[in-house]
């Protein structure tokens, strides 16, 4: 399968080399790497000019951006940056974080999911970050659940969910698109990514807002945010980020912004959360 993978970086010099070794390494080797230099002032531009250098199928294109960090937007303008100089020539499309080192066989491990399941849209390992010099897992979210650091989407899904989302909680309706649309996800637990920066740890208070934004234009309703919002505060051990959460959703109902999803795809959404939900409180009181 060919794989062409997409590289947003700003600022990684001390991890760029590091997730390009990795992908260099594999067993299975990428058709191509795009790595988009997003308003870097370090030496990423330099690092990954010398890698591409000696490996034709690793390229560079430069952006300029804001230096504000927004969580999704700016994210993904940086991959659509890189997508606009690939062609169409590709069976799996990945958008990776530029601190991630995989285990040798990721990507051969990844395509055997994909060629023995047809209906398989979305698929990746979990990622995992050093704690008292051990590896751990970054265990922010559920296990079925594909972080954003790490996505990889057969070709036909990632056309059919609409590609991704210029917003905040993109690598979330992405999955729930995809499941509307008849693909299966899954995440294979055998396939350790070390991830070198953990999650959200550039987050700044504003982009904490998106968050609720993100709820509100994926048509959760109030009680779902609401759920959603006191997990994630939970894990995060933050009651502050749920009254963030929680502001940002009145905020985006305020000023009435444009869903993300249709009303059709929104209620399908709601009914899937509900499942888990439902799921887990029966499970609790097995």
């Amino acid at each position: 399968m060919n794989f062409y993978i997409i590289i947003p970086a700003h600022n990684e010099e001390a991890s760029i080399r590091l997730t390009l070794d990795s992908l260099i390494n594999q067993t299975l080797l990428p058709k191509s790497v795009v790595v988009v230099n997003d308003n870097s002032t370090d030496k990423t531009q330099d690092i990954v000019e010398a890698i591409a250098e000696k490996h034709t199928w690793i390229s560079l294109v430069n952006s300029k951006s804001s230096n504000q960090h927004l969580p999704g937007s700016k994210i993904i303008n940086a991959f659509y940056k890189g997508f606009e100089t690939l062609d169409d020539d590709y069976d799996v499309i990945c958008k990776f974080d530029a601190d991630l080192i995989f285990p040798t066989n990721y990507l051969e491990q990844l395509t055997l999911h994909f060629k023995n399941n047809e209906k398989l849209g979305m698929v990746s390992g979990f990622c995992y970050i050093e704690k008292n010099n051990e590896w751990v897992l970054e265990n922010l979210t559920n296990k079925d659940h594909i972080r954003g650091a790490l996505k990889a989407y057969r070709k036909d899904c990632f056309k059919q969910i609409g590609k991704l989302k210029l917003s905040m909680g993109w690598d979330t309706v992405d999955e729930l698109l995809a499941q509307f649309y008849g693909w299966t996800i899954f995440t294979d637990e055998t396939l350790k990514v070390k991830h070198l920066k953990p999650t959200g740890i550039s987050y700044n208070k504003a982009s904490k807002y998106l968050q609720g934004e993100a709820m509100y234009k994926m048509r959760y309703g109030f009680i779902i945010t609401f759920i959603s919002a006191l997990k994630l505060a939970y894990k995060k051990k933050s009651f502050g980020l749920f009254k963030d959460y929680l502001a940002g959703y009145f905020k985006a109902k305020k000023e009435k912004l444009d869903y993300l999803v249709s009303e059709k795809e929104g209620a399908f959404i709601r009914g899937l959360r509900w499942k888990v939900i439902m799921n887990k409180l029966k499970n609790k009181h097995l």
